[in-house]
């Protein structure tokens, strides 16, 4: 059964933390999660970033910060005319990597506050992405455990205090559940993860859940407050998008691409959540491109 997988980490060369800098294999990773928290920065590459129930576009210089047993994954773009290129730098720690109640110092208390939050996953903004991004690719270069250990103090307290960000996932929708409710819903959002561009079987989705298909309709809105239509077409619009502003796909090619099977449906659909049609959609972000 696909389902979520929890890596397992092993910090080394003497260090409490791991500090690792990944190339394009990483961006092959499942949806997965683990105990640690995760500091990641994009150095290359632009897709798919899903995160939680979370799922949006990210490109070089993306910076986000998760918190322990959030589900995510990033994907590289799927281009055939071009030859894929993926890095990034990624920071893992524990809470107590220091020791015991470590971050309950008082002069943590911003940091703290920062990993409280990161259970919704922390995205942030351009300025800090850039600040962030050059402290971490020196810290990468750095020798010595007890300058990094300092560096990585600097950029969670630079993270702590910026108000130049985002949560992701603001209602908690996997971070606040159970362990046992964590591992079905995550392994949904596995199978969708890789599937959603496909015909999705409603009875292979539930099952996967080990629930009929009628008791898992009505488990999904409990925990996501979205059906689970909903939910695959809102990751297939996404798709869509980007592939409208991204490529010169017409609109069928793109519609089939996505997962829809019927062009007429792609159009409501996207008129539905975009207010404008596909063609207009791509003809306003071109105008705007050009205007700029």
């Amino acid at each position: 059964m696909l389902k979520a997988s929890c890596e397992v980490l092993n910090p080394t060369n003497g260090q409490s933390f791991l500090l690792r800098r990944f190339n394009k294999s990483a961006f092959d990773a499942p949806y997965h999660f683990h105990t640690e928290y995760e500091l990641t920065t994009i150095l290359e590459g632009k897709g798919k970033r899903f995160i939680g129930n979370h799922m949006t576009d990210y490109e070089e210089g993306d910076l986000i910060l998760l918190g322990p047993k959030l589900p995510h994954c990033w994907k590289l773009n799927q281009d055939t005319h071009k030859q894929q290129v993926g890095s990034a730098i990624v920071v893992q720690f524990t809470n107590d990597f220091m020791g015991e109640g470590f971050f309950d110092k008082a002069e943590f208390v911003n940091i703290k506050n920062l990993l409280q939050n990161s259970s919704c996953g922390i995205s942030f903004s351009s300025k800090t992405q850039q600040l962030i991004q050059q402290q971490l690719l020196k810290l990468a270069e750095q020798p010595n455990n007890f300058r990094i250990f300092i560096g990585l103090m600097d950029i969670l307290q630079s993270l702590a205090v910026t108000t130049d960000y985002h949560l992701l996932d603001t209602q908690s929708t996997i971070a606040e559940r159970s362990t046992s409710e964590q591992e079905r819903i995550n392994a949904v959002y596995a199978y969708l993860v890789e599937h959603f561009r496909e015909q999705v079987s409603l009875e292979k989705v539930a099952a996967i859940a080990h629930m009929t298909p009628s008791a898992f309709c009505k488990y999904f809105k409990k925990i996501t407050r979205k059906t689970f239509m909903e939910t695959v077409i809102h990751y297939r619009l996404n798709y869509a998008t980007q592939q409208l502003i991204q490529t010169d796909k017409s609109i069928s090619e793109i519609s089939f691409d996505s997962g829809f099977g019927d062009v007429s449906h792609f159009y409501k659909m996207f008129r539905s959540k975009m207010q404008l049609s596909p063609l207009h959609y791509r003809k306003k972000f071109m105008d705007n491109i050009h205007d700029d």
